[in-house]
């Protein structure tokens, strides 16, 4: 690790009044990757956003090689060689890799023209001395989740970024993009860069951080040398207390089946797929990327349609042919993309909340303001929702936060069966412990979960039975003695031909 490439320091910002960040205090060296970590709502989003010229800090300064500077855009970020790749990427669809690469900075000819060669010519060669094999003529649309992320690193070193931020770079791709994406960022420490790595899965900190500065509740509480913490020690430093149990299992008596799938089948996607839910039960549903995991649940929610098979629910055939069928039925599901299908953000916390039981809360037609309000407090409180009050709008609050929004909504439809998609991607290790309790009082409560998962410990440690998919097709079901990481990994490897 070299010299200090940007140092923020005494960082204040608020927001309605609420300090969401109080003398917080960052820096970053040349060579090195720092690791941000904390709970979500601890205000690593926002002080990143500072420093990209997003937001403006109340109090502090930001230090470019030394010399202050004042960031009043992205594009002044940019030219200080500070480049950000979101955990959700925004790529132009339409427009190819070249054109992504210097958008909003295209050189240009002599007659004030994009220079269309130079771009594919300076485009490719960034691309080769990554070693990534893709066309700079693709267009964005027809790229992976792995490849966009590619196109974005590429774009932060054709501005000579010094400082490049990372926040959650491997919630949407696989394990062997994720391997590829380390030898990128190996790359960019050889050359110099330093990096701000943001993100909640343990294993991945402490294998590519050299320094992590942990906040909580808006403060800094340490930064050291990754080498002398271990997990428990960095728990603790950011939910202020131990976890000793990481997924709490509780066991309890199965009861009759509550939701019963013959035979279902989606075009294209999953083919004659059945189970057996009972009351008191959670099934694990297993699989690799394209698996049909997703497709199968969001069918049998009512999203788009199946091409054969029946549900039955305690015992009685049902049709789910729309979202309302499914709720009319008690099935709630918390999809894997909250923002695109579980939120509107542009509504406040109240709102996303209340939507779906509307017409249970007030079968007069009339809303009752205060009772919407009691309510919704409600639910806040016991999912430990950190908002400044039921009127503030999602799009504010942490994905932590924006995840037990959408629990909060389904919770007050009272259903009896839950389906969780990816329920803890992209939250800290304290929201995660959150849901793992409330799927745990669910099956208490004597209502069956389904649930899906790309991390292996939190399926093996919290399902009663594993059923997985490979190609759309259930490859085979695991009782709890049988789990394995290994079990699962071959039963998802079960391809035809």
């Amino acid at each position: 690790m070299g010299e200090v490439v940007l140092e923020a320091r005494g960082i204040d910002k608020s927001f309605a009044g609420i300090k969401v960040l109080d003398d917080v205090c960052l820096d970053v060296r040349s060579g090195e990757v720092h690791a941000l970590m904390g709970e979500n709502g601890a205000g690593k989003s926002t002080l990143m956003r500072i420093l990209i010229g997003v937001l403006h800090a109340d109090a502090g300064e930001v230090l470019i090689g030394g010399r202050p500077v004042r960031i009043g855009s992205v594009r002044e970020a940019m030219d200080l060689g500070i480049a950000m790749i979101h955990q959700e990427l925004n790529p132009v669809l339409d427009m190819r890799v070249y054109e992504n690469i210097f958008i909003g900075r295209e050189p240009r000819g002599r007659l004030g023209l994009a220079d269309l060669g130079r771009m594919r010519r300076e485009a490719a060669e960034l691309l080769d001395a990554m070693g990534v094999k893709l066309s700079v003529d693709a267009y964005m649309r027809d790229l992976s989740v792995a490849q966009c992320q590619q196109v974005e690193i590429a774009k932060a070193l054709s501005v000579d970024a010094r400082i490049v931020i990372m926040d959650e770079p491997t919630s949407a791709i696989t394990d062997d993009d994720a391997e590829n994406l380390f030898a990128q960022i190996q790359r960019l420490r050889d050359a110099g860069v330093g990096i701000i790595y943001i993100s909640h899965k343990m294993e991945e900190i402490f294998r590519v951080a050299d320094r992590i500065t942990v906040l909580r509740d808006g403060r800094r509480v340490s930064t050291g040398p990754a080498a002398e913490l271990d997990e428990p020690a960095l728990i603790r430093a950011m939910v202020g207390r131990s976890i000793d149990d990481v997924f709490p299992k509780r066991e309890v008596p199965l009861g009759e089946p509550a939701f019963e799938v013959r035979h279902w089948s989606v075009p294209g996607r999953v083919q004659d797929v059945s189970l057996t839910l009972h009351r008191g039960e959670i099934i694990g549903i297993g699989g690799l990327v394209g698996a049909g995991r997703s497709e199968l649940v969001e069918s049998l929610f009512g999203f788009g349609r199946h091409s054969g098979g029946t549900v039955l629910r305690d015992g009685v055939e049902v049709q789910l042919r729309r979202p309302a069928d499914a709720i009319g039925h008690g099935i709630a599901l918390i999809t894997e993309d909250r923002k695109r299908t579980g939120l509107n953000l542009r509504g406040s916390v109240l709102e996303n909340v209340t939507l779906p039981s509307l017409g249970r809360l007030f079968a007069s037609g009339l809303i009752a303001p205060r009772k919407e309000r009691r309510t919704v407090i409600h639910y806040m409180q016991s999912l430990r929702v950190k908002a400044a009050s039921p009127n503030q709008y999602v799009a504010e609050l942490s994905g932590g936060n924006q995840q037990k929004v959408v629990l909060a909504k389904w919770m007050l439809t009272e259903p009896d069966v839950v389906i969780f998609d990816e329920p803890t991607r992209g939250i800290d290790v304290g929201a995660k412990r959150d849901i793992y309790e409330l799927i745990g009082e669910l099956v208490e409560q004597g209502k069956a979960v389904i649930l899906i998962s790309s991390e292996m410990g939190e399926l093996i440690g919290l399902s009663d039975r594993i059923m997985v998919l490979a190609e759309g097709r259930c490859t085979g079901t695991l009782e709890r003695p049988d789990f394995s990481q290994e079990a699962v990994m071959e039963l998802a490897s079960r391809f035809e031909g």
